[in-house]
């Protein structure tokens, strides 16, 4: 099929609800070890806590991408229904998780919230490839990782924002603050508001061979089969990006998990208060849990804000591309290698800054890398597989994506960071050094196809 090429708002209409699908995870990666730290939850605990993130993308995408790429609706086409059931279900979550009462709770509504997440963001990948010609490809994955970007900045500061409207950050011990509440809330709306634009705006194509279609369809108890052919036949290419996507995501998810106690503790010197050590029974105590307290959630609001400057800078960097590439050819490997090796840096910085406003230049940094790491991969990819299949390769090459996280969850953070020392800070060296690694890695990548690409002349 011969796929004409898409105006710019077009591809924007087609991945706007990555608007919401970010507001989902900036929510869910800048403020639910807050969450956990409120309910109780020490710090050597939190990353295994956050196991039901991965673990539920290593599960979900696989299958989701097989499903929608048997599904076909003249009306509702093969991705969109996806779109909109894993909005609903991760709006729900997102409304109730800080209202969770127990840390059983929390990690409960994060299984529901990610598992969610990811029903409606496996199809936005295979969306990009099945409706773009392969040189607008890098174009349409960075369209996307702008629309990520604007999430990200918005939806990191929420919370500091409607604290600033009045909204208390002030909250009885293991009760999450207002200001988070709504915050969530908001991003609950904004989440299903945003798919349903994408739902409703645009169109897909059918699949080329109808009747080549409906047989696949119609074969009984194969996704196994299917699953396990195409990691066994999986592309070279493939093998090497799953190399970086290891080193990369292992970092993010340190960020994710640890970025909360580690800048808390380090930069802000506002740790979370551990309430065995206080007597709650004698007045001045409680009074000074309280103070304790209300400060750590003051500088975890700007923890929030400082981390959504990595989705501003992300957005800048994937705006230059977006310029750059409707024109120009790109190396796609030394855009992605640069751009993993300035986050790294950044990362490494934190240890060393003198004061919480040098954070603006880590995160910067980090943002780079962050925009390369939501295009480069997927564009370098779906250039060396079959589309056919686009959307069940897709959902194997995240677990690329969650295998690092589960890693990292099950001890790999904790490990590494102690082979640095017991602070916590360490755990952004252990990140920062993990990107370093992921950018070597790209000296991996030799397929000329997957390295660039000629635009098509007008």
């Amino acid at each position: 099929m011969i796929k004409r090429k898409l105006s710019f708002w077009e591809i924007w209409n087609m991945s706007f609800g990555f608007l919401g699908i970010q507001f989902g995870f900036a929510l869910q990666g800048g403020f639910m070890s807050r969450i956990f730290q409120t309910l109780g939850a020490g710090k050597e605990d939190i990353p295994l806590l956050w196991i039901a993130a991965p673990l539920t993308g290593l599960i979900v995408q696989p299958i989701i991408g097989y499903m929608s790429d048997r599904t076909w609706s003249p009306k509702w086409g093969r991705r969109r229904p996806y779109f909109l059931i894993g909005a609903i279900l991760s709006s729900f979550a997102l409304f109730f998780v800080p209202h969770s009462s127990a840390l059983w709770m929390a990690a409960g509504f994060l299984w529901i919230l990610d598992a969610s997440i990811n029903i409606s963001m496996e199809p936005f990948r295979a969306l990009v490839a099945d409706k773009l010609p392969d040189s607008q490809r890098s174009y349409g994955f960075v369209v996307q990782t702008l629309i990520i970007g604007i999430g990200t900045w918005v939806a990191s500061n929420l919370p500091w924002f409607v604290s600033k409207l009045g909204v208390s950050d002030t909250a009885e011990i293991g009760v999450v603050p207002m200001s988070v509440k709504v915050a969530f809330a908001i991003g609950a709306f904004v989440f299903l508001l945003s798919i349903l634009y994408t739902v409703f705006t645009t169109t897909e194509y059918p699949p080329e061979d109808m009747e080549e279609f409906e047989r696949e369809k119609a074969q009984k108890n194969q996704f196994i089969p299917n699953i396990v052919n195409n990691i066994g036949n999986m592309p070279l290419t493939m093998k090497k990006l799953g190399v970086i996507q290891f080193f990369s995501w292992f970092a993010f998810f340190t960020m994710w998990s640890m970025a909360n106690p580690a800048l808390t503790e380090h930069v802000f010197k506002t740790p979370a208060p551990v309430e065995a050590t206080y007597n709650m029974n004698i007045s001045e105590q409680k009074e000074a849990f309280d103070i304790a307290n209300t400060a750590f959630q003051k500088s975890s609001n700007l923890v929030g804000s400082y981390m959504g400057i990595y989705g501003l800078s992300s957005m800048a960097f994937a705006l230059l591309l977006v310029f750059y590439t409707a024109k120009r050819r790109i190396n796609r490997k030394y855009v992605h290698m640069f751009s993993l090796l300035l986050g790294g840096i950044g990362f490494m910085m934190m240890k060393y800054i003198p004061s919480h406003e040098y954070l603006t230049i880590s995160f910067i940094l980090i943002g780079f890398a962050w925009g390369s790491i939501l295009s480069m991969p997927y564009a370098m990819l779906s250039s060396s597989v079959d589309p056919k299949k686009m959307g069940v390769i897709m959902g194997i090459f995240n677990m690329f994506i969650v295998i690092p996280q589960i890693t990292a969850a099950v001890g790999g953070v904790n490990f590494v960071s102690n082979l640095f020392g017991k602070e916590t800070i360490n755990a952004m060296m252990v990140a920062g050094l993990s990107l370093i690694i992921a950018a070597l890695s790209n000296f991996l990548i030799t397929n000329k196809n997957a390295i660039t690409y000629q635009p098509e002349t007008e």
